[in-house]
This record gives structure tokens, C-alpha cells and sequence, in this order.
């Protein structure tokens, strides 16, 4: 049974990403499916109209004509309260939904009976990997950190052998070495850089060594559950915090990429070590948003301090919006398969332990459960 899938245009400042690509739409039509792009949906990525009617989508020129009839909606940014409520009852909204920062659009989705799967808890299991949309934005996120940090610094970051001289190449410290890592250390190597990286979890040395980069070794294992990394005890976090503040000091740029999802980021580079670092040095911190890993980071802005420019951008997945949103559209491709059956009906009763785990709001409640106590104890 073919349904209407609608793409809106991202509205929140800065996005730039569309959540389907000309090349997706012609599979989900070729399936049977409508698809209907608000009109300049995909402008800002580099996908304009012409090339979605060409897949055989139509365009919508407004709210209203996109959203009427529509069973599923694809988006990247969660929804705003106003967009839920153009939404009718019933209706499937799959993208990142951030729920901890949005509980107002969540409770309206609730109330609206809305049904919504956050991209973001899909679950990283083998079987999933093909929807990983953090994973396929944070390789879009890490390349760009290593762009921005080279474009910042007032050095080459290759060795140069010149008629003038030679050029000693640059140093580069990673911290992190999840996706958003580890495609740092890839691009700022081919850059020709020294790269040096760190991470609790001792698994990801044999990852960036693989890299060419030389990995900081520290006797900690603080490998977590679900492949991110588990909090240190405070004994640990003094001995890393001596071995990050020298290699920090000694680094011409620092790109920090550590998180823990849903808390507040890791200081792993405070004022003091800062202070220490050599006029020029950059600092780009891709935790700005979740309070930054340098005590000194501004999100959003860009700050100097002691000589050391000091970067917190903000969805930087956004400033490389044409691949970005093309994997993120295939991450979406792969997630709709989940939402039929083998005679192309809907499923109804979201089993799959993938659509599980992501359903966030369905048929009147909140399904994810720190989500529903975080409303239960702040709103309603």
C-alpha cells in the first residue's frame, strides 16, 4: 500500500541538511510511494527542485499542501511545537528529536498523538548500521573540525622542503576517538599533519594507529556500554588530565570531540592548560553544544584566549550540507524498510527491536522512558 512522504524545509537557524536526496526519492517512488518536497526544501544543500521532480517527486508549495494526505514525514531537526500542530493524528515523524532540549514539541506530539522515532536512539547494533545517523553527521562533523582547524591556524600543517627553508609540519591532538575522531585524524593526516590522539576507552588505540596517528597510552580502560565510554573515577581523571594538558601544550591544534550522551560534556582542557599553549595554537571544540570539553569555549563563537583561538562551532554537519544530508537520507532509507512488510503495508505493533528502542512518542505516550520522566517531573 503506497503512502505520501513528506521532506519540509528545515527552518532552525543555520541548517542547511535536507532529509531526502533526489537519488532516494526515486527508490521510494519506484516502490510506490509519494513524495512531496516543500518547495526549496534542498536548495540549501545543493539539491534543487528540478532535480527531486526529476526522481518523480512533487513539490508542495506550501505547509499546508505538503503535510495533507502525509503518513510519514522525514526531517532532520526536530519539529517545532507549531509545525506538530499542522500534523494530523497518526502521523509518523522520523528524525532527530533531541528530546532532553525539545520537551515541549515532545509533549505536543503526545498530546497530538503524533507518532516520532529519534534517529538519535536508534540502537548501534550490527544490524542498524546502515541507519546510524550519528555516526554517518559525526564523519561529517570530524571532517569539518579538521578543516576549520586548519584554516584557523597560522601554520601549514604538512612538512615543506622550500628554497626558503624547511617547514616543520604541524601538530595535531584528537580527543576522542569515536566517528567524529577518527575522520579527523584521517583528514588532518592527509593534510600531511603530526597527529596524535586519546581516548579512555583502550580499544580505539588500535583504531588510530591504524590511522597513521600515534595513540596516548594511559593505563585506564573506560570502555561503557554501548560503545561509548563510562565516567572516570576522580584518581583517573587527575592522571589523564596531567597526560591531555601536556600533549596539549605541545599541539598546534586540538580538535576535542568527547561526549557522553545525555550529560554535560568532559572538561578535558581547562584555562590553566590553555595558558600553557603556544601562541597560534587552535582549539576546536565539536562538545560546544552539550557545554564544550575546554573550559573556555563559547558555543557558537569563536574566542581568544592567551594567543590560542578557540572554536565552538555548532552543527557543523550543516557546513558540508550536500553529503551530509545525502548519507542522512540513505540512514532514512534504511529505517523506513523497517515501517513495512513484505506485502508493503505498515506495521503496526513497532516490535523490531531497532523501532523500539527509537520510538519516542506513540498513540498518546511517551514510549522512551527517561524521556517520560524527565515530562512527568518537569511538565505536562
Amino acid at each position: 500500500m503506497p503512502f505520501v512522504i513528506a521532506v519540509p524545509k528545515e527552518l532552525a537557524e543555520g541548517e542547511k541538511r535536507v532529509a531526502t536526496v533526489p537519488e532516494v526519492v526515486q527508490k521510494l517512488t519506484k516502490s510506490g510511494h509519494e513524495v512531496r518536497i516543500e518547495h526549496d526544501a534542498g536548495t540549501s544543500a545543493y539539491y534543487p527542485d528540478d532535480l527531486y521532480t526529476a526522481a518523480g517527486a512533487t513539490i508542495a508549495s506550501s505547509r499546508t499542501e505538503l503535510f495533507n494526505g502525509a503518513r510519514i514525514v522525514l526531517r532532520v531537526q526536530p519539529p517545532t511545537v507549531a509545525e506538530v500542530d499542522q500534523l494530523a493524528e497518526g502521523t509518523i515523524v522520523i528524525g532527530f528529536m533531541n528530546a532532553a532540549r525539545n520537551p515541549g514539541t515532545v509533549a505536543r506530539m503526545r498530546d497530538r498523538k503524533v507518532t516520532a522515532f529519534a534517529l538519535e536512539l536508534v540502537p548501534r547494533i550490527t544490524r542498524a548500521q546502515s541507519m546510524d545517523a550519528l555516526s554517518s553527521q559525526a564523519t561529517a562533523g570530524g571532517y569539518m573540525a579538521a578543516i576549520l582547524g586548519a584554516a584557523n591556524s597560522p601554520k601549514f600543517l604538512p612538512m615543506l622542503t622550500t628554497a626558503a627553508g624547511t617547514i616543520r609540519p604541524a601538530t595535531v591532538l584528537i580527543l576522542g576517538a569515536g566517528v567524529a575522531g577518527l575522520m579527523a585524524i584521517a583528514t588532518v593526516k592527509r593534510l600531511g599533519a603530526i597527529v596524535e590522539a586519546y581516548d579512555v576507552r583502550r580499544a580505539a588505540g588500535e583504531q588510530v594507529r591504524s590511522l597513521g596517528a600515534r595513540f596516548l597510552e594511559l593505563e585506564i580502560n573506560a570502555e561503557g556500554q554501548g560503545g561509548y565510554a563510562r565516567e572516570l573515577t576522580p584518581e583517573e581523571k587527575e592522571k589523564e588530565q596531567e597526560m591531555v594538558s601536556a600533549a596539549v601544550a605541545r599541539a598546534d591544534i586540538v580538535i576535542t570531540t568527547a561526549s557522553i550522551p545525555g550529560r554535560k560534556a568532559p572538561l578535558l582542557i581547562t584555562r590553566e592548560t590553555v595558558a600553557t599553549m603556544r601562541p597560534g595554537a587552535v582549539i576546536v571544540d565539536l562538545a560546544a553544544e552539550s557545554g564544550g570539553n575546554c573550559e573556555l569555549t563559547q558555543p557558537g563563537r569563536t574566542a581568544v584566549e592567551h594567543g590560542v583561538t578557540i572554536l565552538g562551532p555548532l552543527n557543523l554537519p550543516a557546513e558540508v550540507p550536500f553529503h551530509a544530508s545525502q548519507m542522512f537520507a540513505k540512514n532514512l532509507q534504511s529505517f523506513l524498510a523497517l515501517l513495512f512488510d513484505k506485502d508493503g503495508a505498515l506495521v503496526t505493533d513497532f516490535s523490531d527491536e531497532i523501532l523500539a528502542a527509537s520510538l519516542l512518542v506513540h498513540a498518546g505516550e511517551v514510549r522512551h522512558g527517561p524521556t517520560r520522566d524527565l515530562l512527568s517531573g518537569g511538565m505536562s
